[in-house]
């Protein structure tokens, strides 16, 4: 090896100085560049000439500017021979360069005094970048195991607990000090802690554990119960240890044991509707369907007088009773809608004449105003709208001692399949005060006092109009009468639109006519009547003979059966609740008997009134639906029907 000696030193700093990887600058002492090797132009991207035009401070980051005053000052006064330190730089390009620096100071051989500085710069963007990744991604770890309402607890292969965040503290009373260090049966138990270091390398066994671990120790002695999730800590690929994250269920199982009772309390609620409204219309067709047959018998006039207020009497207590279970039935969510076909100025007309003997006693004047551009047919539900309909006009014929009462429709909106249509009922009454618009849909409210109120009612039907409007996604509001007095009342409801149709005789679920029983040449019809309650058999036997015809009386499903094997019958009026065989079973054994044969008309009677017995009696094969109390006109209908339909 040759001496260092045969070397020539400024050859070997000159090619030090050349290819050196480090930036080697000098300095001069107001911060300019006076010498820089290529190693400081590949950094910064400027040309040797460049660097010529600009200070040292001219590409030093904003936020670096002031951190190597108290350095250079030291450096200057011979207090320390050099520093080091990181700063950012603008490169050409204008992005910013991490280097870290070394300063040191050349002075005069001869006095000392400084001269320049030499600054090396090494180039740490790269590090620099990975760096603050990492510590981002720390920083975000940390806080999301600081601020996750779940319990992290992280333990190694061993079993030994290695940390937890705050959440860990508050489930188990123990501070984490305490826990580090520890095994992870102190909180989760022997057996799951040996369970779970036994399925540690099977990753289905790790989900088995996951379901068996639903318990963490608290300090105190009570155990806390969690859902857990177990998520492996992999480092360099190697899985190092677990986290176990644990979600206190504490509250959810509270709400849980609410949400269950609360649904157990919904089905005893219908169940008792249901029963109530059973209990309430068996008597109540008593009352009411042998008030219309005795108004057919020979009465004197103060007899009928007495007789008639007994029926309003019973109308009054019937109507209260639908409004109580209409409302309880649309807020426990058993109303929904029924789409078929309708013709909005039927229901109308229809509606107008279930109430216009009422207007008519007061000398009241209806009208009607139908805008041509709504459909003739739309599909929705006739029950909810005529509901509606009937409800607002009654109240406008209540509260409008005289003068006039108008009713329109007009389209809103009409899009290719569906219609938005808008009602409006005026009337020339009393009004509403400005004070109590506001409470006017509110269950159970009544604008007159209920010490002073001169009308009859529940206040529920407002409560019950805005339900069912919503239903059909619309709304409903009042308006006060600005020239006149009186009240309008509005509301909107979307219809579907269609093109086919069928035509409204034939929207009933009525049998074909090859499915009636022919009657013979005798002009009265063959009529059974199943029906367990001695007061209704009398009711609805009345009603038939006066209706001209004879039916007979059985007691139960099972002598209904046996009835109709003995004899054809026109038609069956079917209790739905009767002891031994109820209406339903007896119908689904009569249709058995019948298959590809003539068979009768079965009408469901009952004294349900809750929603989706309709359909369901209908879907079991019966034909017709009435509900109790039974009026002679709804008899009359069923038979008028019938008649229609075979002739």
């Amino acid at each position: 090896m040759q001496e260092l000696k045969l070397f020539d030193p400024k050859a070997l700093f000159k090619h030090l100085y050349i290819n050196a990887p480090i930036g080697i600058a000098l300095i001069s002492l107001d911060r300019k560049w006076m010498k820089v090797n290529p190693a400081v132009c590949s950094i910064f991207g400027y040309s040797e000439e460049e660097f010529m035009n600009f200070t040292l401070e001219d590409i030093r980051h904003p936020d670096d500017r002031n951190n190597s005053m108290g350095l250079l000052t030291e450096l200057l006064d011979g207090v320390i021979p050099s520093f080091e330190l990181e700063n950012r730089y603008f490169n050409k390009n204008g992005n910013i360069v991490w280097t870290f620096v070394h300063v040191s100071l050349v002075r005069d051989d001869n006095d000392g005094k400084p001269e320049y500085f030499i600054t090396q710069f090494i180039d740490v963007t790269k590090n620099k970048l990975a760096e603050l990744k990492l510590q981002e991604s720390i920083e975000r770890y940390t806080s999301l195991k600081k601020y996750n309402h779940d319990a992290i607890i992280s333990f190694g292969l061993d079993g030994i607990i290695i940390n937890g965040n705050n959440m860990v503290q508050q489930m188990t009373g123990y501070l984490i000090e305490e826990l580090i260090g520890s095994e992870m049966s102190k909180l989760i138990g022997e057996k799951s802690s040996t369970n779970l270091l036994l399925a540690l390398n099977d990753y289905v066994e790790i989900e088995k554990v996951e379901k068996e671990i639903t318990l963490i120790q608290h300090k105190d002695g009570y155990s806390v119960e969690v859902l857990v999730t177990l998520a492996p800590i992999i480092i360099q690929t190697q899985t190092m240890g677990f986290y176990i994250i644990a979600k206190d269920m504490t509250e959810q199982k509270k709400l849980i044991i609410e949400k269950e009772a609360a649904e157990k309390t919904n089905k005893a609620k219908s169940e008792f509707l249901a029963m109530m409204s059973h209990e309430i219309r068996t008597p109540m067709n008593g009352v009411i369907g042998m008030t219309d047959v005795l108004l057919d018998t020979k009465l004197d006039e103060e007899q009928i007088e007495y007789v008639q207020i007994i029926k309003k009497s019973g109308d009054t207590l019937l109507a209260i009773i639908n409004d109580i279970l209409d409302f309880s039935k649309i807020e426990s969510g058993k109303t929904e809608l029924m789409e078929e076909p309708l013709n909005v100025r039927d229901i109308l007309s229809e509606t107008l004449n279930m109430v216009i003997s009422k207007a008519l006693e007061k000398n009241l004047e209806i009208t009607t105003s139908v805008s041509p551009k709504v459909p003739s047919l739309v599909h929705g539900d006739i029950t909810k709208l005529r509901q509606v309909l009937m409800n607002l006009l009654s109240n406008a014929i209540k509260f409008t001692p005289n003068g006039a009462i108008s009713i329109s429709v007009d389209t809103l909106s009409l899009e290719l399949n569906k219609v938005r249509l808008q009602f409006a009922i005026r009337d020339t009454g009393i009004g509403v005060p400005k004070e109590q618009v506001g409470h006017l849909f509110e269950p159970f409210y009544q604008v007159d006092h209920f010490m002073t109120r001169k009308t009859e009612g529940t206040g529920l039907g407002l409560a019950i109009c805005k339900k069912l409007v919503e239903l059909m996604d619309g709304k409903i509001w009042h308006e006060a009468s600005k020239d006149q007095t009186g009240s309008t009342f509005l509301f909107t409801a979307n219809f579907r639109v269609q093109s086919n149709h069928l035509d409204s005789s034939q929207y009933e679920m009525w049998p074909q006519q090859d499915d009636i029983v022919e009657n013979s040449t005798e002009q009265t019809l063959k009529i059974l009547i199943a029906e367990d309650n001695e007061v209704n058999q009398f009711v609805l036997k009345k009603m038939i003979e006066k209706l001209g015809h004879k039916p007979t009386l059985v007691p139960n499903g099972k002598e209904a059966v046996e009835a109709v094997k003995r004899n054809p019958y026109d038609i069956i009026f079917m209790d739905i609740q009767m002891p031994g065989m109820d209406g339903l079973a007896a119908t689904k054994l009569i249709n058995e008997m019948f298959i590809g044969k003539k068979r009768p008309c079965i009408v469901a009677v009952t004294a349900h009134a809750i929603k989706g017995d309709s359909e369901k009696y209908l879907s079991v094969g019966m034909d017709a639906y009435i509900s109790k109390p039974i009026s002679i006109n709804a008899i009359s209908e069923i038979i008028d029907r019938f008649e229609k339909m075979k002739s």
